[in-house]
């Protein structure tokens, strides 16, 4: 039986990783298009309309996700399945900073990497919990791959060498 209680946690639970997502491109430099307009990007990156739709969508799933476990017993009972959720939720904020903000897909792509091994430690712990929550996950670990891949492509074919350092172009604009 839905309560309103368990509606409103639900409402919270959405809530969270769609404010998460939104306020890392806010504050996080996410609106720096003309820098990634120039980068060179693999030939199957998606039209830059799909971002926001594929992770409006994935928001509201991992939300969903997490609320199906949260109904097990809440953080007393579940302290490590969430715990793994919160985790990879705070990486999934940092990355849009490191990589827009910071003009760093070097130091971005250890940190998504980093965020796909928490997104499947977090699959792994919802499952026994719950498996729908962990089934709603597989999106967003799917889409995390491919943000991965072209994380990595958008590193390699525009002069990275070495993650500590800014791209070559970036380089070239500190030179000047």
């Amino acid at each position: 039986m839905w309560s309103l209680w368990s509606i409103g946690c639900l409402v919270v639970a959405v809530f969270v990783p769609v404010a998460a997502g939104f306020s890392g491109t806010a504050f996080g430099g996410g609106g720096d298009t003309e820098w990634y307009k120039e980068l060179n990007k693999p030939s199957w990156t998606p039209p830059d309309w799909v971002f926001p739709v594929m992770w409006t969508t994935l928001y509201i799933l991992m939300g969903i996700s997490s609320w199906l476990v949260w109904k097990e017993g809440g953080f007393a009972a579940q302290g490590y399945p969430l715990g793994a959720y919160i985790f990879q939720l705070a990486l999934n904020f940092l990355w849009t900073p490191i990589f827009f903000g910071m003009h760093r897909p070097g130091y971005a792509l250890v940190e998504i990497v980093i965020l796909w091994l928490a997104i499947t430690v977090t699959i792994f712990l919802f499952y026994p919990v719950n498996p729908i929550a962990a089934y709603l996950l597989i999106p967003y670990i799917a889409w995390v791959t491919v943000a991965t891949s072209l994380n990595w492509y958008i590193w390699l074919y525009n002069g990275g060498t070495d993650i500590t350092q800014p791209l070559q172009s970036e380089r070239s604009a500190y030179a000047k």
